[in-house]
């Protein structure tokens, strides 16, 4: 898997005195314009499109090996890294630029009124919303691009142990948070993790009636936003975890990529975007189980149990699908922006995955990064 360990992170390499400061110049600027267009069609929309190029750079890079063998041409794997590699995971549609920048500008414009979709929570979190060519919001967004940028490029740099696009998702949240004077994690009224508010349709405003009782204000924001109202009960989640890890780990096994159901993942959001009711998001379960697979293989997958590599990707499935669920209802449930749910999970999931290759436990990380 050495090929999956470099791929996705070739781009970020190239700073490391590979290229000359005018190559680092360009990639800034296509940061910039990264998540400027990110903001323009909205940070769903841009996410779906890193789906779309990961199905197509790995079904690329599946098939190089028999285009190489008709064609005689070297290089032919190249081109297919690119597509993932500089496309999906780079300065276009990396989701730590465009994702990330289009979450951003969502939080921006809702600040400065842009924003009246009749969107049920509050309108900084709708990040389906394309916010179109207005200068400022794609200016905000083009310098939210150039963060996701650098803090992926400093992770890499320094080969923290975790998901280096994934953790500059995160930390670009809570840095729009701060910069347009959100709260950072809201203000839980009867706890972090208690989702009954929302069933029972608690309301945060109050209004006064003709007796002078306070009844509650239909017109205001729920007491608790749940980051997918179809999908964050317990015992939902898990199965979920444990149906898509069984999955994700197969397509790795069978294919030898392990991006392959990430992208697969990704681009079933179109149809969430579409407005089909109960499409649930699975990328971090996905991501995180066929990691999961490859690294306790130590990359000899092939060698090793169908049954046992399922399995592995079951486990860890749950873990990500889990993680994610306590993560949004501490991160996103009560607040006013966009916080990735799936992205964390995906932090966490490699970390703990990095750290089990660490300790000897994985006899390897798979693609992600090592401090030594």
């Amino acid at each position: 898997m050495a090929r999956a360990r470099s791929l996705r992170f070739k781009w970020d390499s190239r700073i490391m005195g590979e290229f000359s400061e005018l190559w680092m110049l360009g990639m800034i600027l296509a940061a910039f314009a990264g998540g400027a267009f990110g903001s323009a069609i909205g940070a769903l929309p841009a996410f779906i499109f890193t789906g779309f190029l990961v199905m197509a750079g790995e079904t690329a890079a599946i098939l190089s090996g028999d285009f190489i063998a008709l064609t005689d041409m070297a290089g032919g794997d190249l081109q297919s890294d690119a597509i993932t590699g500089q496309i999906a995971f780079g300065p276009v549609f990396g989701p730590h630029i465009s994702f990330a920048a289009g979450a951003a500008a969502s939080a921006f414009a809702a600040k400065k009124g842009y924003m009246d979709t009749g969107f049920p929570y509050h309108e900084a979190k709708n990040i389906a919303y394309a916010q179109g060519p207005k200068p400022d919001v794609l200016f905000v967004g083009g310098l939210f691009g150039i963060i996701g940028y650098w803090i992926t490029t400093t992770s890499v740099a320094l080969s923290l142990p975790w998901d280096p696009i994934a953790i500059a998702v995160v930390l670009s949240a809570l840095i729009h948070r701060a910069a347009f004077g959100y709260t950072l994690v809201g203000k839980p009224g009867k706890g972090f993790l208690n989702m009954i508010p929302f069933e029972n349709e608690e309301r945060r405003g109050t209004t006064v009636d003709e007796d002078e009782k306070e009844i509650p204000d239909k017109e205001s924001r729920l007491l608790v936003e749940p980051w997918l109202p179809h999908q964050y009960k317990w015992g939902d989640v898990t199965m979920l975890g444990f149906v898509v890890g069984i999955l994700a780990a197969f397509i790795t096994y069978e294919t030898g990529s392990v991006f392959l159901p990430f992208g697969i993942s990704a681009a079933s959001l179109l149809f969430l975007n579409l407005g089909v009711a109960n499409i649930p998001v699975t990328h971090h379960i996905s991501l995180v189980a066929s990691t999961a697979m490859v690294a306790i293989s130590g990359g000899g997958y092939t060698d090793m149990s169908l049954s046992l590599m399922l399995l592995t990707g079951a486990g860890f499935g749950i873990l990500a699908a889990i993680f994610g669920e306590i993560i949004q209802r501490v991160f996103y449930a009560h607040a006013e922006t966009h916080f990735d749910p799936p992205a964390a999970a995906i932090v966490v999931g490699t970390f703990i995955i990095a750290l089990l290759a660490m300790a000897g436990i994985f006899p390897s990380s798979a693609w992600v990064p090592l401090p030594f």
